[in-house]
């Protein structure tokens, strides 16, 4: 875990693949998930964002829980499975983008990258408001902080063609900005957007 950044106090070093049979007999139970976060055991906070019901959750759970993130491997975790599928995900990127704590912080750009896939619904202009919040976050140079930034801009560049445009936009803008932490999500993500691989994935789609 150390080897991937994944510090805590409390954990057993259970792989995620040894509790996935787990995820499948226990099944969705709100009740259990919040006992298995109360205990504060890495894999227990881990398996609790696979089993509560998103349709339970409440703003006040999502902010307690978020106060508790202490490495990227949770924060991601409950962000993707279980908090991106609740109908608060929207709000708390913009109020969580503005939080100093690294890992609250975090979670609004992991917020982001899972709303990509998950909200299939959305319009482009919901994912094109974010963009700002993206280029203020990427202004942030803690390690934990710009990766997801970068994350964020790279999955809503690859939603489709025309929030791809949108993306790349930004991603040129911040490689010239003045701050390091700015350039490195800029130049990150263009990589991705920009490569050959993603451009034909998207206009491939379009086109079908």
């Amino acid at each position: 875990m150390a080897r991937f950044g994944i510090i805590s106090p409390k954990a057993f070093g259970v792989s995620m693949a040894t509790m996935r049979p787990l995820v499948k007999r226990l099944g969705r139970d709100h009740d259990l998930a919040a006992a298995l976060w109360s205990s504060g055991w890495h894999e227990a906070r881990i398996l609790a964002s696979f089993i509560d019901e998103p349709a339970r959750v409440t703003p006040a759970q999502m902010d307690r829980w978020a106060r508790d993130f202490n490495n990227w491997a949770v924060c991601d975790s409950v962000c993707l499975h279980l908090f991106t599928r609740t109908p608060h995900a929207w709000k708390k990127v913009a109020q969580w983008s503005g939080r100093n704590s690294e890992f609250i912080k975090r979670a609004a750009f992991a917020l982001i990258a899972g709303l990509t896939v998950h909200d299939r619904t959305a319009a482009d202009v919901r994912f094109v408001r974010l963009l700002p919040i993206i280029e203020r976050g990427a202004a942030d140079d803690r390690n934990y902080v710009r990766k997801a930034v970068s994350w964020a801009l790279r999955q809503i560049g690859k939603r489709n063609i025309v929030l791809n445009g949108a993306a790349v936009v930004v991603a040129q803008r911040l490689a010239r900005a003045p701050d390091a932490s700015s350039r490195w999500v800029g130049k990150d993500a263009l990589r991705e957007l920009s490569s050959p691989a993603v451009q034909k994935r998207l206009a491939d789609r379009y086109t079908g």
